[in-house]
């Protein structure tokens, strides 16, 4: 059952440092337990002994990209809205009433506890055989917490991926059949929000890529082959930092067996389990990908209807100018006969006047014909 611990106060902040405000975090240690904590961060830097820098990364105010970062005896992890450090022996979450990340901490709480917690209430009988087959059968506390974030924060951006999808598939479908104002403002919408969440994809992917390209970065994060490694004294040491779980001893056991088999089967393993979650992040950057494409694609096809419409409004356009044109000819013919000034050829020639109506109007008319044709001669308007 979870309860409410408040902030230590043996840590007490000396000199000209203002008292920084309580934060909400939820601790979880290796039997599933939940321990809400209202602590500040210097309690929290002195529990998991990080430096101030590294928690600073866990800020909400503060814009940091994703990251995964491995210090000597904690994996610190900013994964979007998951937000948490990692230990050999328990998982600090902050923020644990966030509706993001409630469903995370459900599922700590489902997939921390090993196998071998129901065997430590059984006496250990077996020898060196059944401890080195119950390490074979399940992975290190820090890789299952690892593995609930990276799995938690892939199957958030894969559906947000997924809705995106569902709401621009048809839009853009409708802008190419109908192109009006209310179309093309909720596209530009959907491609903004396609924006932001492709860079928030592409920063996932990059942090795992960086992590598989660097073996010592990996190796950081085996927090519990580190534990085994070291001397007595700072093992005792590391239990104090710890609060002295019941299951260190038992964990330094198994990890120095493990060791002594062999270092890279850590970070083999944690390998294998970076890379099926960067295919997976990967996978869901492809698919905004394509959807960045399709959208180019109908952009291009916007262009080249509006195009034509452009060119159907300039060949509009020259169809009237060149009647204009013509029909000002016309106008000039009979503005001169009718000028109101005496002259002589004027009198006694009614019948002169269809004639000229007459020529008039099929020189214009010929003038009209002559343009068009020459136009489209040289391809200023369709055939």
């Amino acid at each position: 059952m979870a309860q409410v611990v408040p902030a230590d106060q043996q840590v007490v902040v000396t000199g000209k440092k203002k008292a920084q405000p309580s934060r909400s975090w939820v601790l979880l240690d290796s039997r599933g337990e939940t321990t809400l904590l209202d602590v500040d961060k210097y309690a929290i830097m002195q529990r998991v002994n990080i430096h101030a820098r590294d928690l600073r990364i866990l800020d909400p105010f503060l814009s940091y990209p994703s990251t995964i970062l491995g210090r000597d005896r904690t994996i610190v992890l900013n994964l979007e809205h998951i937000k948490a450090i990692i230990t050999s022996e328990e998982v600090l979450l902050r923020d644990p009433s966030d509706e993001y990340v409630v469903p995370v901490v459900q599922e700590l709480q489902r997939r921390l506890p090993p196998a071998n917690a129901i065997r430590q209430g059984q006496d250990y009988t077996g020898g060196q055989n059944d401890v080195e087959a119950g390490d074979e059968d399940e992975s290190p506390f820090e890789f299952r917490a690892l593995e609930v974030a990276l799995e938690s924060i892939c199957s958030f951006l894969a559906a947000r991926t997924l809705e995106l999808e569902t709401a621009a598939y048809p839009a853009l479908d409708e802008l190419t059949s109908q192109i009006s104002s209310r179309n093309l403002d909720r596209v530009r919408k959907l491609k903004s929000a396609m924006t932001r969440l492709t860079a928030r994809v592409q920063k996932v992917r990059d942090e795992l890529e960086q992590l598989l390209d660097d073996y010592d970065d990996m190796a950081n994060l085996c927090l519990s082959r580190k534990l085994a490694g070291t001397s007595p004294v700072s093992g005792s040491g590391a239990a104090n930092l710890y609060h002295a779980s019941p299951t260190i001893g038992s964990k330094i056991s198994r990890a120095s067996i493990a060791t002594v088999r062999g270092d890279e089967n850590d970070v083999e393993e944690l390998e294998m389990l970076l890379e099926a979650y960067f295919m997976q992040i990967d996978g869901t950057l492809n698919k905004l990908t394509t959807l960045r494409e399709y959208i180019d694609d109908t952009e291009d096809y916007i262009n080249i209807q509006l195009d034509n419409h452009r060119n159907q409004l300039i060949q509009l356009e020259l169809f009237l100018s060149s009647g204009t044109v013509c029909l000002s000819i016309f106008s000039l013919v009979t503005g001169i006969f009718g000028v109101n000034l005496p002259y002589a050829w004027n009198q006694n020639h009614g019948y002169m006047f269809k004639w000229v109506l007459v020529v008039t109007g099929i020189l214009t008319s010929s003038l009209f014909i002559l343009i068009m044709s020459y136009a489209r001669l040289k391809g200023l308007v369709g055939s």
